[in-house]
């Protein structure tokens, strides 16, 4: 009993001399319980009152609490998250499929635990509440149990909507799984009793500074009834105490999987993508645990993203909470003392208890978690609610110090403190609402958080926070009053900033009238307003509705215009806007006629923010894809700084770079300017890399190169073209389709292509395997190869004999134009070898090419004729041509070929009319041609 009482007494920390009991209601409750029954044991038992007990006073027993009568009051503490935890794996080992078995399963519903041992959300834990499982006996439906402090109990299981948990107790508690079990399931009890000696004798690992698994505390009965009345009160209180006090919350999650996986259950499990939900468990994951996981996953940080924007999230980090005994500052136990303050002191307390918090350092961690550890969060959050201004306005300027704190902010989240702080941005209080704005700027750095603002009206209040009377031309000396307007129209554009991260929330804001009120403020000489505006606009520009109203709303001119800044941050974030705004070339227009591409190739120079350099990069990559706007970097010499910059710069500078010279690659002038600044090498030597956006450019940069024959020398002599082709088993399509598109000029211009395709071990295996994609751009760029390949007499045989024909003809039902005119090229450069005509006939492929002719695009029109003339050569072909409409007897019925012919297209009208010649000549064909067209005719 006396080591029960320590345990559950809350001592001073060590390093302040000897622990000492502190003046706390919990230690209060337990000096007078023991004073009760001290006063009382003297009176009613002088004999034994008498007795010394040198040592504590031990002994083993058997006894069941049941085996005590009425006439004691019976106090049970079972269950730790140790012994809990050890029964369920326990019970794992003897799970299974099979007669033998005692479960069919027994699984958690979440894989995270947290740092106390607990796998329950934080605010059940306060209610004593451990974890939990999903239980599938051979003889009943899935039992969903709680594990708590006191016991174990069904409960009410999932709910229908969301999956969620249902918290409330269904039936009786049980002292532990197993007698829970054996309640439920008959061939679990019967089961259980033929392994009980093989579970008993499982290693039983104790636990530190845990209650063991059983303690049981006897009191007689009272003869007074008040006096027992009391004891009982109390005794209920002590035992709420313990609980608190062991089982203390923790936002530390332990995984029981590795972090990949971790990462992956979080991403797999809870995906919110344009305003919908989806979700979706790990194969290892039952659908109904899947469900049941969610509730406890959105009490961390997701690192999954609404748009691609979110996928810079912060992981999940680790818990900071102080141990009992650790050796804290000072300011630890000062800050602690002034929260006890809030909860009790009177208006006058409150506000001095929170201007001495506010002395102190709120940006050190030691102090935020101060607070936090005492339960000050939640008191500040109360304060929020009260009528009393300068409460709340206390309150918010210490939450918004804190809250830059990863753990802080989703505690404020847990407690309910965003919907408060939302309601706060109606007060008619400039200072509350600015206090309120900041504060949720700092909290909504996860999507969770996010949600919930927007979901409590949020985004429509802080878009009217940006409407703040004046905007540009303001006075050089205004009001105090218009000052304090732009503090909220800046406070209000932060918050906004933060939310803009998610789909949902841009398009709230734009349905709002943010657009038209950020586009006013962007006129502003406020540059601390101009941060978090141009930084909302960069995030929301990465939607197509959002780049056209920027458009509409003529932003780009003064993105352009803080190009010239002094503030890096600023000048960061107008070029990232501009990056995001210049995928379409009307904004790369007024780019260049705003006279933007200066500013931008004079910021390549400042290489020291990395940062800023990327964001710089990838406008001018963007805007590159015009290629007036790459005359302009010519001449402002960017192409040579760009060439500079491919070694020694991190990858996110790196995929811009290259990105910017394979836009310019495209003109000759540019590429011998590269060759002769020696950038061949270096981007060759990128080709050994594993970022993908990065072999996307860098393949396309390498292809754009090799169209020069000095500049594919380089390329053949650093090996580049076996690099290029080693890229083709990369995983991801794009990758495949870029590293194709890049070998078709080096085979088009290296000296001996056909030898040199031949030297690559499997490598024509390989490109003929690869037309088995399901991926259309692949498809396309692999047949463009083989059209390079089969120029090559030997290597056409070879491919002809990995079976290249039935794959391409099975390519040939398709509807993609791009496809089409690179599937009919190759089919004509296959027919140039044995039979590859007659196979082409055999394997269906006639009757889809002659469709072909009905498209819109003329270069399909050329190819297919290249393509038809060749199978024409075979007389059962030209039958199937004949039955699919490709000639008809009178000349008006021959409208597809003509239509061909007057084409503007010398190679196209011949093969065309080298096709009609076999057609109006059958006695050079077959007999059944010859027959099969006079009956036409």
């Amino acid at each position: 009993m006396g080591v029960a009482l320590t345990r559950s007494a809350q001592w001073t920390a060590a390093g302040h001399g000897a622990k000492t009991l502190e003046v706390t209601p919990l230690n209060e409750a337990i000096v007078k319980e023991i004073i009760m029954f001290v006063e009382s044991f003297i009176y009613k038992y002088p004999q034994e009152a008498n007795y010394v007990f040198v040592e504590p006073l031990e002994w083993k027993t058997n006894l069941d609490p049941s085996a005590f009568g009425s006439g004691y009051a019976v106090r049970e503490i079972r269950l730790n998250p140790g012994t809990v935890k050890n029964d369920i794996e326990l019970l794992k080992q003897f799970s299974g499929k099979g007669k033998q078995t005692v479960l069919e399963s027994i699984e958690y519903t979440s894989d995270y635990e947290f740092s106390n041992g607990c796998r329950a959300p934080p605010w059940r834990q306060i209610k004593g509440e451990i974890c939990y499982v999903l239980v599938k006996p051979h003889d009943a439906e899935t039992l969903c149990v709680t594990c708590s402090k006191e016991g174990v109990f069904l409960n009410g299981g999932k709910t229908d909507d969301e999956g969620q948990i249902n918290y409330e107790r269904k039936g009786e508690i049980y002292k532990d799984l197993v007698t829970l079990l054996k309640e439920k399931s008959a061939i679990f009890s019967e089961n259980m009793s033929k392994q009980e000696i093989k579970f008993s004798e499982q290693p039983q690992k104790d636990q530190p500074n845990e209650a063991p698994k059983e303690e049981v505390a006897i009191t007689h009965k009272a003869s007074v009834t008040s006096r027992k009345s009391t004891q009982e009160k109390n005794r209920i209180n002590l035992g709420r105490s313990q609980l608190t006090k062991r089982l203390e919350p923790s936002l530390n999650w332990r995984t029981s999987v590795s972090s990949k996986e971790s990462r992956n259950t979080l991403r797999d499990t809870q995906v919110e993508k344009h305003g919908g939900k989806l979700e979706k468990s790990r194969s290892s994951v039952s659908p109904g645990r899947a469900q049941l996981i969610r509730k406890s996953v959105e009490k961390i940080e997701e690192i999954i993203s609404d748009s691609s924007s979110e996928s810079e999230e912060d992981e999940e980090q680790p818990d900071h909470r102080q141990e009992a005994n650790a050796d804290l500052p000072s300011e630890y136990w000062q800050i602690q003392k002034l929260v006890k303050y809030l909860k009790g002191g009177n208006q006058t307390a409150t506000v001095i208890a929170l201007c001495s918090m506010k002395d102190f350092n709120l940006a050190q961690e030691t102090c935020q978690l101060a607070i936090r550890d005492v339960g000050g969060l939640e008191v500040l959050i109360n304060l929020l609610e009260t009528d009393e201004v300068k409460c709340k306005i206390g309150s918010l300027k210490i939450l918004k110090e804190i809250s830059h704190n990863p753990q802080i902010r989703r505690n404020i989240v847990d407690l309910g403190g965003l919907p408060v702080m939302v309601n706060i941005l109606d007060s008619p209080h400039k200072s509350l609402k600015c206090l309120a704005a900041e504060t949720i700027a700092n909290v909504a750095k996860f999507r969770r958080a996010r949600r919930v603002v927007r979901r409590h009206g949020g985004i429509t209040k802080l878009v009217a926070l940006l409407d703040c009377g004046k905007h540009s031309g303001e006075p050089a000396q205004s009001s105090l009053y218009e000052t304090r307007d732009v503090e909220v129209a800046r406070c209000g554009a932060l918050a906004l900033w933060s939310c803009s991260k998610s789909y949902a929330n841009k398009e709230a804001i734009r349905k709002a009238g943010g657009i038209p009120l950020l586009a006013r403020l962007l006129k502003t000489s406020h540059e601390n307003m101009l941060i978090p505006v141009v930084g909302t606009l960069q995030e929301c520009a990465s939607e197509e509705n959002y780049r056209a109203a920027i458009k509409a709303e003529r932003i780009i001119e003064n993105l352009v215009k803080n190009l010239n800044s002094e503030n890096e941050q600023l000048q960061e974030h107008c070029a990232m806007a501009i990056y995001q705004c210049a995928e379409d070339e009307e904004t790369r227009d007024l780019v260049r006629l705003h006279g933007g591409l200066k500013p931008l190739a004079s910021l390549l120079n400042n290489t020291d923010n990395k940062e800023r350099l990327a964001a710089v990069t990838g406008a001018i990559w963007k805007c590159s894809i015009s290629k007036e706007n790459v005359t302009k970097f010519r001449e402002y010499k960017a192409i040579e700084t760009l060439v500079g910059l491919l070694t020694d710069q991190p990858e996110e500078v790196l995929v811009n770079v290259v990105g910017a010279l394979g836009e310019c690659c495209q003109e000759h002038e540019n590429r011998v300017i590269i060759r002769r600044c020696g950038g061949i090498q270096p981007l060759v030597n990128l080709l050994v890399g594993i970022n993908q956006a990065l072999l996307v450019n860098v393949t396309k940069a390498v292809g754009a190169c090799a169209v020069e024959p000095e500049s594919m020398m380089i390329i053949d002599r650093l090996d580049g073209v076996r690099l290029l082709w080693s890229l083709l088993k990369n995983p991801h399509p794009d990758v495949k389709a870029s590293a194709a598109w890049a070998l078709c000029p080096c085979i088009q211009n290296a000296k001996d292509a056909g030898e040199m395709v031949r030297s690559f071990v499997g490598g024509l295996e390989l490109v003929v395997n690869l037309l088995k994609s399901d991926n259309k751009e692949v498809l396309a760029s692999v047949c463009a190869v083989i059209t390079n390949i089969a120029k090559d007499q030997e290597n056409l045989a070879v491919i002809t004999d990995h079976g290249v024909v039935p794959l391409l003809s099975k390519l040939a039902n398709t509807n993609n134009d791009k496809l089409r005119r690179h599937l009919a090229e190759t089919i004509s450069r296959c027919c140039m070898w044995g039979r590859n005509r007659v196979a082409f006939g055999e394997h269906k492929a006639v009757a889809p090419l002659v469709r072909y002719l009905k498209s819109n695009d003329t270069n399909v029109h050329r190819a297919t004729a290249q393509a038809l003339y060749q199978l024409s050569e075979d007389a059962d072909n030209c039958v199937t041509m004949h039955e699919n409409g490709a000639v008809k007897t009178s000349f008006s019925k021959y409208q597809p070929m003509v239509c061909v012919i007057t084409k503007p297209c010398e190679h196209g009208s011949r093969a065309i009319g080298n096709y009609i010649e076999n057609i109006r000549h059958p006695g050079d064909k077959s007999k059944s041609f010859a027959d099969h067209n006079k009956t036409v005719t």
